[in-house]
Protein backbone atom coordinates (compact mmCIF):
# COMPACT_ATOMS: atom_id res chain seq x y z
CA UNK A 1 0.00 0.00 0.00
CA UNK A 2 1.41 3.17 -1.03
CA UNK A 3 2.40 5.21 2.09
CA UNK A 4 0.29 8.16 2.65
CA UNK A 5 1.46 12.15 3.28
CA UNK A 6 -0.15 14.36 6.28
CA UNK A 7 -0.32 17.15 4.24
CA UNK A 8 -3.07 14.52 2.10
CA UNK A 9 -5.13 14.90 4.80
CA UNK A 10 -6.40 11.34 4.59
CA UNK A 11 -5.97 9.38 8.01
CA UNK A 12 -4.30 5.68 7.85
CA UNK A 13 -4.56 3.02 9.75
CA UNK A 14 -1.20 1.82 11.53
CA UNK A 15 0.99 4.68 9.93
CA UNK A 16 3.08 6.42 11.83
CA UNK A 17 3.19 10.22 11.75
CA UNK A 18 5.95 12.32 12.57
CA UNK A 19 5.22 15.35 14.65
CA UNK A 20 7.51 18.23 16.55
CA UNK A 21 7.24 19.51 19.64
CA UNK A 22 4.02 22.10 19.66
CA UNK A 23 2.62 20.44 16.59
CA UNK A 24 -1.17 19.03 17.01
CA UNK A 25 -2.71 16.79 14.91
CA UNK A 26 -6.00 16.76 14.21
CA UNK A 27 -8.17 13.70 12.82
CA UNK A 28 -11.88 13.71 12.54
CA UNK A 29 -13.36 9.78 11.95
CA UNK A 30 -16.40 8.40 12.28
CA UNK A 31 -18.35 10.70 15.14
CA UNK A 32 -15.15 11.46 16.65
CA UNK A 33 -12.76 14.08 16.37
CA UNK A 34 -9.09 13.81 18.42
CA UNK A 35 -6.78 16.44 18.83
CA UNK A 36 -3.22 15.08 19.95
CA UNK A 37 -0.53 17.76 20.79
CA UNK A 38 3.23 16.77 21.39
CA UNK A 39 4.82 18.97 23.98
CA UNK A 40 8.31 18.37 25.13
CA UNK A 41 7.98 16.44 28.18
CA UNK A 42 4.14 15.45 27.77
CA UNK A 43 1.54 13.82 25.01
CA UNK A 44 -2.08 15.92 25.54
CA UNK A 45 -5.00 13.93 23.98
CA UNK A 46 -8.18 16.10 23.45
CA UNK A 47 -11.70 13.91 22.41
CA UNK A 48 -15.32 15.04 21.13
CA UNK A 49 -17.91 13.22 19.87
CA UNK A 50 -20.58 14.21 16.76
CA UNK A 51 -24.29 13.42 16.56
CA UNK A 52 -24.87 10.21 14.77
CA UNK A 53 -27.12 11.43 12.52
CA UNK A 54 -25.02 11.37 9.60
CA UNK A 55 -22.79 8.40 8.34
CA UNK A 56 -18.92 9.94 7.99
CA UNK A 57 -17.28 8.24 4.78
CA UNK A 58 -14.05 9.88 4.79
CA UNK A 59 -11.06 10.34 7.46
CA UNK A 60 -9.61 13.52 7.71
CA UNK A 61 -6.04 14.65 9.43
CA UNK A 62 -4.49 17.64 9.35
CA UNK A 63 -1.17 19.13 11.73
CA UNK A 64 -0.51 22.39 12.26
CA UNK A 65 -0.40 24.72 16.17
CA UNK A 66 -3.87 25.66 16.60
CA UNK A 67 -5.26 23.78 19.95
CA UNK A 68 -8.93 22.82 19.97
CA UNK A 69 -11.81 24.85 22.20
CA UNK A 70 -10.68 24.91 25.95
CA UNK A 71 -13.59 23.29 26.79
CA UNK A 72 -12.05 20.22 26.12
CA UNK A 73 -11.01 17.90 28.40
CA UNK A 74 -7.06 17.23 28.04
CA UNK A 75 -6.04 13.77 29.01
CA UNK A 76 -2.22 14.46 30.09
CA UNK A 77 0.67 11.30 29.56
CA UNK A 78 4.55 11.50 30.31
CA UNK A 79 6.58 11.20 27.34
CA UNK A 80 8.93 8.42 27.20
CA UNK A 81 11.30 7.43 24.16
CA UNK A 82 9.10 7.76 21.43
CA UNK A 83 11.11 10.34 19.18
CA UNK A 84 7.52 11.95 18.56
CA UNK A 85 6.24 9.19 16.14
CA UNK A 86 2.17 8.68 16.79
CA UNK A 87 -0.07 6.25 15.36
CA UNK A 88 -3.38 4.56 15.60
CA UNK A 89 -4.43 1.24 16.08
CA UNK A 90 -7.87 -0.05 15.07
CA UNK A 91 -9.64 -2.59 17.79
CA UNK A 92 -12.93 -4.19 17.76
CA UNK A 93 -15.60 -3.62 20.91
CA UNK A 94 -14.96 -5.30 24.34
CA UNK A 95 -17.75 -6.53 24.20
CA UNK A 96 -20.07 -8.74 22.08
CA UNK A 97 -21.77 -7.03 19.80
CA UNK A 98 -25.72 -7.61 19.13
CA UNK A 99 -26.47 -7.67 14.99
CA UNK A 100 -29.68 -7.30 13.10
CA UNK A 101 -29.63 -8.85 9.49
CA UNK A 102 -31.57 -5.96 7.01
CA UNK A 103 -35.06 -7.50 7.60
CA UNK A 104 -35.89 -10.56 9.83
CA UNK A 105 -34.39 -13.82 8.08
CA UNK A 106 -35.44 -17.56 7.72
CA UNK A 107 -32.94 -20.16 7.23
CA UNK A 108 -34.90 -23.33 5.88
CA UNK A 109 -33.75 -26.21 7.48
CA UNK A 110 -30.22 -27.92 6.44
CA UNK A 111 -29.16 -24.33 5.06
CA UNK A 112 -26.55 -21.88 5.23
CA UNK A 113 -25.98 -18.73 5.09
CA UNK A 114 -23.64 -15.96 4.98
CA UNK A 115 -23.98 -12.21 6.57
CA UNK A 116 -21.61 -9.46 6.08
CA UNK A 117 -21.48 -7.55 9.00
CA UNK A 118 -20.28 -4.05 9.25
CA UNK A 119 -18.94 -3.32 12.99
CA UNK A 120 -17.78 -0.20 14.75
CA UNK A 121 -14.26 0.26 15.34
CA UNK A 122 -12.38 1.51 18.74
CA UNK A 123 -9.48 3.68 17.97
CA UNK A 124 -5.77 3.32 20.04
CA UNK A 125 -3.68 6.33 20.34
CA UNK A 126 0.15 4.85 20.38
CA UNK A 127 3.07 6.25 20.25
CA UNK A 128 7.16 5.55 19.53
CA UNK A 129 8.19 2.54 17.59
CA UNK A 130 6.91 -0.10 20.50
CA UNK A 131 3.32 1.31 19.80
CA UNK A 132 2.84 2.14 23.56
CA UNK A 133 -0.89 3.30 24.26
CA UNK A 134 -1.66 6.27 25.64
CA UNK A 135 -5.68 5.60 25.28
CA UNK A 136 -8.25 4.71 23.58
CA UNK A 137 -11.88 5.75 22.16
CA UNK A 138 -15.14 4.16 20.63
CA UNK A 139 -15.80 6.00 16.82
CA UNK A 140 -19.23 6.01 17.60
CA UNK A 141 -20.61 6.08 21.12
CA UNK A 142 -21.98 3.03 21.80
CA UNK A 143 -25.47 2.00 22.72
CA UNK A 144 -25.60 -1.10 25.33
CA UNK A 145 -28.47 -3.74 25.47
CA UNK A 146 -28.96 -7.34 27.08
CA UNK A 147 -28.95 -10.78 25.01
CA UNK A 148 -30.54 -13.48 26.55
CA UNK A 149 -33.74 -15.61 27.49
CA UNK A 150 -34.76 -13.00 30.38
CA UNK A 151 -32.84 -10.52 32.40
CA UNK A 152 -30.83 -13.09 34.76
CA UNK A 153 -30.19 -15.73 31.56
CA UNK A 154 -27.60 -13.79 28.99
CA UNK A 155 -24.83 -11.09 28.62
CA UNK A 156 -24.72 -7.30 28.02
CA UNK A 157 -23.72 -6.41 25.19
CA UNK A 158 -23.38 -3.40 22.29
CA UNK A 159 -25.98 -2.80 20.34
CA UNK A 160 -24.77 -2.18 16.65
CA UNK A 161 -25.84 0.63 14.35
CA UNK A 162 -25.48 -1.59 10.96
CA UNK A 163 -27.20 -4.26 9.66
CA UNK A 164 -26.12 -7.24 7.99
CA UNK A 165 -26.34 -7.81 4.62
CA UNK A 166 -26.15 -11.01 2.16
CA UNK A 167 -24.86 -9.09 -0.33
CA UNK A 168 -20.79 -7.89 -0.39
CA UNK A 169 -21.57 -4.74 -1.89
CA UNK A 170 -24.27 -3.51 0.27
CA UNK A 171 -22.31 -3.01 3.29
CA UNK A 172 -21.48 0.21 3.62
CA UNK A 173 -17.81 0.55 3.61
CA UNK A 174 -16.21 3.11 6.14
CA UNK A 175 -12.28 3.29 7.34
CA UNK A 176 -13.95 3.46 10.59
CA UNK A 177 -15.73 0.01 10.31
CA UNK A 178 -14.48 -3.18 10.09
CA UNK A 179 -16.32 -5.95 7.38
CA UNK A 180 -16.94 -9.80 9.14
CA UNK A 181 -18.35 -12.44 7.58
CA UNK A 182 -20.86 -14.84 9.68
CA UNK A 183 -22.01 -18.01 8.24
CA UNK A 184 -25.10 -19.65 10.03
CA UNK A 185 -25.61 -23.16 9.34
CA UNK A 186 -28.99 -24.51 10.17
CA UNK A 187 -28.75 -27.94 11.06
CA UNK A 188 -32.28 -28.50 12.96
CA UNK A 189 -35.31 -30.00 11.15
CA UNK A 190 -37.27 -26.48 11.19
CA UNK A 191 -36.68 -23.06 9.99
CA UNK A 192 -34.29 -20.78 12.07
CA UNK A 193 -35.73 -17.67 12.30
CA UNK A 194 -32.42 -15.25 12.70
CA UNK A 195 -33.79 -11.48 13.76
CA UNK A 196 -30.68 -11.26 15.74
CA UNK A 197 -27.72 -12.45 17.00
CA UNK A 198 -24.06 -11.78 19.15
CA UNK A 199 -21.08 -11.29 17.26
CA UNK A 200 -18.11 -12.52 19.26
CA UNK A 201 -16.57 -9.29 18.65
CA UNK A 202 -13.63 -9.19 21.39
CA UNK A 203 -12.60 -12.26 19.77
CA UNK A 204 -11.48 -11.09 16.25
CA UNK A 205 -8.62 -9.77 15.13
CA UNK A 206 -8.77 -7.02 12.32
CA UNK A 207 -6.95 -7.20 8.46
CA UNK A 208 -6.25 -4.72 6.10
CA UNK A 209 -6.02 -5.33 2.53
CA UNK A 210 -4.83 -3.37 -0.56
CA UNK A 211 -7.88 -1.25 -1.12
CA UNK A 212 -7.22 0.01 2.73
CA UNK A 213 -10.57 -1.46 3.90
CA UNK A 214 -10.79 -3.26 7.12
CA UNK A 215 -11.75 -6.72 7.78
CA UNK A 216 -11.71 -9.13 10.54
CA UNK A 217 -11.68 -13.04 11.23
CA UNK A 218 -14.36 -14.84 9.54
CA UNK A 219 -17.42 -16.38 12.37
CA UNK A 220 -19.62 -19.59 11.77
CA UNK A 221 -22.44 -20.61 13.83
CA UNK A 222 -23.65 -23.92 13.57
CA UNK A 223 -26.81 -24.73 15.30
CA UNK A 224 -26.95 -27.59 16.01
CA UNK A 225 -30.14 -30.27 15.29
CA UNK A 226 -31.71 -30.68 19.12
CA UNK A 227 -31.68 -26.79 19.51
CA UNK A 228 -29.56 -27.05 23.00
CA UNK A 229 -26.33 -25.57 22.31
CA UNK A 230 -25.01 -23.52 19.10
CA UNK A 231 -21.10 -24.14 17.98
CA UNK A 232 -19.17 -21.05 17.19
CA UNK A 233 -15.58 -21.08 15.48
CA UNK A 234 -13.85 -18.50 14.94
CA UNK A 235 -11.46 -18.41 11.15
CA UNK A 236 -7.76 -18.53 11.71
CA UNK A 237 -7.72 -16.26 8.61
CA UNK A 238 -9.26 -13.50 6.94
CA UNK A 239 -12.05 -14.86 4.53
CA UNK A 240 -10.35 -14.71 -0.01
CA UNK A 241 -13.07 -12.22 -0.28
CA UNK A 242 -11.42 -9.53 0.79
CA UNK A 243 -8.46 -10.14 -1.42
CA UNK A 244 -4.40 -9.85 -0.12
CA UNK A 245 -4.71 -8.79 3.61
CA UNK A 246 -2.24 -8.02 6.44
CA UNK A 247 -2.25 -8.48 9.75
CA UNK A 248 -2.68 -5.19 11.70
CA UNK A 249 -4.54 -5.40 15.14
CA UNK A 250 -5.05 -8.95 17.38
CA UNK A 251 -8.15 -9.92 18.80
CA UNK A 252 -8.87 -8.34 22.29
CA UNK A 253 -9.31 -11.60 24.12
CA UNK A 254 -8.14 -15.13 22.90
CA UNK A 255 -9.74 -18.80 22.92
CA UNK A 256 -8.26 -20.49 25.84
CA UNK A 257 -9.01 -24.39 24.09
CA UNK A 258 -8.93 -23.91 20.60
CA UNK A 259 -10.79 -21.79 18.24
CA UNK A 260 -14.56 -23.50 19.01
CA UNK A 261 -16.73 -21.96 21.23
CA UNK A 262 -20.05 -23.50 22.47
CA UNK A 263 -22.43 -21.18 24.04
CA UNK A 264 -26.30 -21.80 24.83
CA UNK A 265 -28.20 -20.69 21.74
CA UNK A 266 -30.22 -17.78 23.81
CA UNK A 267 -26.89 -16.38 23.89
CA UNK A 268 -26.30 -16.26 20.21
CA UNK A 269 -29.97 -15.84 18.86
CA UNK A 270 -32.10 -13.59 20.69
Amino acid sequence: MTEQTENQRDGVWAHPYQLASGQTQQHQLGHSQLWITLLDLEWQIRERSSKQGTDPENWYASTGHTLPSADLKVQRFVRTKDDGVLCFVPAMADLPTVIRPFQPLTVPAGARCVLYVGTTLWIKVCVGEARTELAEFPLAPPSMTWLGRNTREGELCYASSTYGRLALEAVPKRPWRAVTPVTIINEREKPLLLERFSLPTPLLAIYRNERGQLWTSGVTVKCETDMSSASLHIDPTVSPEAGICEAIAPAREKLARGRRLVRAVDHIFG
